[in-house]
């Protein structure tokens, strides 16, 4: 009933504007010698106000398309964090995400900070994820909480601040992995570089282990096939 209220005040606020507001010079020269090319010069105006009136009746009635997000992936944005070190964090972070709505807002961040034996108080938690909310929504995505662990590596946190807290007692070391804290820039080349061996290392060993289990796999099918078929002879 309210959405079709307020539907109804915007188009008329919308026809009003139509009837009331003056032409401009543009528009009382305007020769329609091809209609649509003339609409379009003439009612720019009215349209675009129609658009976007259109548009908040859409976002209050809940019709809105989302935006589109863009495409996160943590193993090339914070490549100074290893494989293992991002997993551990994405674990620690879907531990904490009760909502499973793939952020971790004010109640679960109060949740976390209790269970590391650092409580914050309410103010404090809001200052907490204020500190590396980048988009403002009050609450922190993956990547937000991955800058946590960033900002700790390059000594940018406070050592008394909720948030250097959470790095510390993570259980995830990230003091010798980080490049950005680097003294100058000949150690950070070489620490970069040393850091993407690292990483393709760590991909060789995880398809290495992945062709083990498929192995050891195999090898328990045929045994179970083999023990089967000495009960069925």
């Amino acid at each position: 009933m309210a959405s079709e209220e307020l539907a109804k005040k915007l188009q008329s606020r919308l026809a009003t504007y139509e009837e009331t507001e003056p032409r401009s010079e543009l528009e009382e020269n305007c020769v329609p010698a091809n209609y649509q090319e003339s609409e379009a010069a003439c009612g720019d105006t009215s349209s675009e106000l129609s658009a976007k009136l259109n548009r908040r009746l859409d976002i209050n009635e809940g019709n809105a398309p989302p935006r589109a997000s863009r495409v996160f992936n943590p193993y090339t944005e914070f490549k100074e964090f290893s494989r293992k070190q991002i997993k551990d964090m994405e674990v620690m972070f879907k531990r904490y995400d009760t909502g499973k709505d793939g952020f971790i807002d004010l109640m679960e961040l109060k949740l976390m900070m209790e269970k590391l034996g650092a409580p914050q108080t309410h103010l404090g938690l809001k200052n907490m994820i204020k500190e590396v909310d980048e988009d403002f929504d009050g609450k922190l995505s993956f990547r937000e909480f991955l800058l946590i662990f960033r900002r700790a590596a390059a000594g940018e946190l406070q050592e008394e601040s909720g948030l250097m807290a959470l790095a510390r007692l993570s259980e995830i070391d990230v003091s010798t992995e980080g490049v950005s804290g680097a003294k100058d820039f000949f150690e950070a080349k070489m620490q970069a570089l040393s850091v993407n061996s690292k990483f393709e290392a760590e991909i060789r060993e995880e398809k290495e282990e992945r062709k083990k289990q498929e192995v050891e796999k195999k090898e328990r099918q045929a045994a179970f096939k083999q023990l089967q078929s000495a009960f069925c002879s």
